[in-house]
């Protein structure tokens, strides 16, 4: 590691280019080794709509499976839909899917909803469980809220997304969902692009992978890929801009009992972070939507992380799966968002194991006996540097808020079967328990300091048990259906347990609990393609901060709603694919704060809006060689405070993407984004002093070229 900066926008200590040479190199071998053949793929095998039922899914079991039999709900965005949409950030992708509604803030900045309200704070970090390859991309308890910000999906070999309790194979965050990006194989045929993209707001990208596969003897491979983005963002706004950079390399070994697959993913990023607008519909004054009240904020990350997965065949029906693995990162952030705007610096490295006992009965049935540990050592500082203004001093002070570490352990055993009850009849049934050790110590005076509490070095423990039941049953050809029932949890976060304000108890903080039931039906229907899916969820030990600036542990909320999602070929070259959801996430119970905000049992939890829609018309051209898509992006009216007296009116959005193959290696793509140059709000809230908002992007236009060897 070193502690050289990037560009301009470098502050902190940031990632050196992670040996982006490297990875350069490895293309630029990938480039020179291969002859030139037609392209791999025509546009319209990345692009256009899949049939739900014929995917393979992975993020369950771990292994290939037909979704078609999955127990519960799972959505996939392949690898070439993520790069016919060409995503600036995840959520732009992810969105289209139901049950998702992910925030957009300034740069790579964002928060996440999964079946659930939009999740600020430790609740944020700590609800939904992020996975490269199925292996945690962040420690359990060091959750970071910006974490798809780490995600590397610009060469991606797709995306999994289960909404609701995450099942027993995976443990805490994955309570609200998990998102699971996979990385791209090697090709055993070797391949190679590079692709440039430029657009408004002085916004390019370089995108480039390249693999190649050797034989070796006795009918072993070897498989080679390495790939890389950069990504250079002026910026929306003032005083906005962001700089990105990726790397991953990829090795896999195939051999008659024995498979391995290898990864080692690095990511920079360094932003000019806008702040919110401030007033009553502040994101639709042309004086204000555009500026920045924030012009120093700033945000410096670093991530790099490795592991290897093992399958070694001990029988024809026995096989063991060991994945070791290791991360690192760090950040150092401007808290805008807070009075004082003190700096964060945070950071853990950790490592772990991920093992199982896969085991087929006679009958198709199977078992899966697991067991995952991992060690994580963190830390985290928040140091004000001045005054604060226009409050009383004395709640703000200036100098160390915070300073301590952590060393966590975390130690899972579970068990995951699929029983074959009869030829169209599937029964799951999984438990997992985990035990979860926080080592704290306080390197700050113990005591209040202000507003803030620094408590004394102490040791916390959490053990949590997560069942879960399924039944799935294929009525016929057209029609498949599931019953889902489980439990997710999750231990506090370091910051919930530690990062404490003066009216808390130090060890109040308990493991919030979701307990999930959902009824899903899947199949073709007049050809269309479709899923749907009824869900009711309740959670306790909800722990988030009130209007008063105040951490709240014991809250309870309920969530129930409807998804669909569905895909049809039209007549004459064109298709349709689709996305709804209707739900709604309301508290439970009543919360009576010195503030103006009272929560009361049966309203609405803000940030959480009752409808979300995705719609895309495509056509493909006959040959093959060029597509269109217009996408209806819609996000339904929502309260932005927990006492529902202030409302976001929700917002529809067009987009426009093409594709087209001018020759066997050279393609071109582009898109015009917010089309109607429509005033929207990416996220809106009640805040310090009163509404506030991440004005939306104005209409932007986008063009690039991919060539391909």
């Amino acid at each position: 590691m070193s502690d050289q900066s990037f560009g301009p926008l470098a502050r902190g200590k940031a990632l050196a280019p992670f040996h982006l040479a490297l990875t350069l190199g490895v293309l630029s071998l990938g480039l020179g080794s291969f002859s030139v053949p037609a392209m791999a793929q025509t546009v319209e095998d990345q692009a256009s709509p899949v049939p739900i039922l014929d995917e393979l899914t992975v993020t369950t079991t771990g292994f290939g499976t037909p979704r078609a039999t999955h127990t519960g709900n799972i959505s996939k965005i392949t690898g070439g839909e993520t790069d016919f949409i060409d995503p600036v950030q995840p959520a732009e992708a992810l969105n289209r899917l139901p049950g998702v509604g992910i925030q957009q803030g300034s740069g790579a900045e964002h928060l996440t909803a999964i079946r659930s309200p939009v999740l600020t704070g430790g609740a944020g970090a700590g609800s939904f469980l992020y996975l490269e390859d199925g292996v945690p991309m962040r420690a359990a308890g060091f959750a970071n809220v910006n974490a798809l910000m780490e995600a590397m999906d610009e060469v991606s070999g797709g995306i999994e997304v289960v909404r609701g309790p995450g099942g027993a194979r995976y443990g805490s965050n994955a309570e609200h969902g998990l998102i699971n990006f996979l990385s791209r194989p090697p090709s055993p045929e070797g391949d190679a692009e590079l692709s440039f993209s430029y657009g408004s707001y002085d916004r390019y990208r370089t995108t480039g992978t390249a693999s190649r596969t050797l034989s070796g003897p006795n009918n072993t491979s070897h498989g080679f890929r390495g790939s890389f983005s950069i990504l250079d963002d002026g910026g929306f706004r003032a005083s906005s801009g962001l700089e990105q950079q990726k790397g991953r390399f990829r090795y896999d070994f195939d051999a008659p009992d024995t498979r391995i697959e290898a990864t080692l993913t690095a990511v920079n990023t360094n932003q000019e972070t806008a702040g919110y607008v401030n007033g009553l519909d502040a994101y639709k004054d042309p004086a204000l939507y555009k500026t920045n009240p924030d012009p120093d904020a700033y945000r410096d990350a670093w991530a790099v992380r490795g592991a290897v997965r093992i399958e070694r065949d001990l029988s024809d029906d026995l096989m063991l799966v060991l994945t070791p693995y290791a991360r690192s990162n760090e950040m150092n952030f401007l808290m805008h968002f807070l009075p004082g705007t003190p700096v964060e610096e945070n950071g853990h490295w950790s490592g772990g194991l991920l093992s199982s006992l896969v085991t087929r009965l006679d009958g198709g049935h199977s078992i899966i006996f697991g067991f995952d540990t991992e060690y994580t050592d963190g830390w985290l500082t928040e140091v004000q540097s001045s005054p604060t203004t226009g409050t009383p001093p004395n709640e703000l002070p200036q100098g160390v808020h915070y300073d301590y570490d952590v060393k966590a352990l975390v130690l899972a055993p579970y068990i995951h079967s699929e029983w074959q009850l009869a030829p169209k009849t599937i029964f799951t049934a999984g438990v997992r328990f985990e035990y979860t050790r926080y080592d704290y110590t306080n390197n700050a005076p113990n005591g209040i300091s202000g507003r803030f509490q620094r408590i004394p070095s102490r040791v916390d423990e959490f053990g949590d048990v997560t069942p879960k039941l399924g039944f799935l049953h294929e009525f016929d050809e057209t029609l498949t259906g599931y019953v889902n029932i489980a439990r997710g949890a999750r231990a506090p976060q370091t910051t919930d347990l530690y990062r404490l304000q003066r009216q808390q108890v130090p060890g109040e903080a308990k493991s919030e609990t979701l307990d999930s039931i959902e009824v899903g039906a899947r199949g073709r229907w007049q050809g269309i393609a479709y899923e749907t899916n009824l869900f009711y969820m309740k959670k306790e030990n909800y722990y988030f901060r009130d209007a008063n600036g105040f951490n709240v542990s014991d809250g309870k909320t309920n969530h129930a709603g409807i998804e669909v999602e569905l895909a049809a070929p039209l007549p004459m070259g064109f298709d349709i694919a689709a996305s709804g959801t209707y739900a709604r996430h309301t508290y439970a119970f009543d919360n009576v704060t010195t503030a103006t905000e009272t929560i009361r049992d049966g309203d609405d939890v803000d940030t959480a809006p009752r409808t979300l829609a995705n719609v895309r018309l495509g056509y493909t051209l006959p040959d093959g060689r060029a597509r269109a898509e217009l996408e209806w992006v819609h996000v339904g009216s929502y309260w932005m405070d927990a006492a529902n007296t202030v409302k976001y009116d929700g917002h529809d959005i067009f987009n426009l993407r093409a594709d087209y193959e001018l020759t066997g290696n050279l393609a071109l793509f582009g898109k015009l984004t917010n089309i109607f140059d429509t005033r929207y709000a990416d996220r809106a809230d009640v805040g310090f002093p009163g509404p506030r908002y991440f004005p939306g992007e104005d209409r932007g236009l986008y063009m690039g070229a991919t060539l391909r060897f």
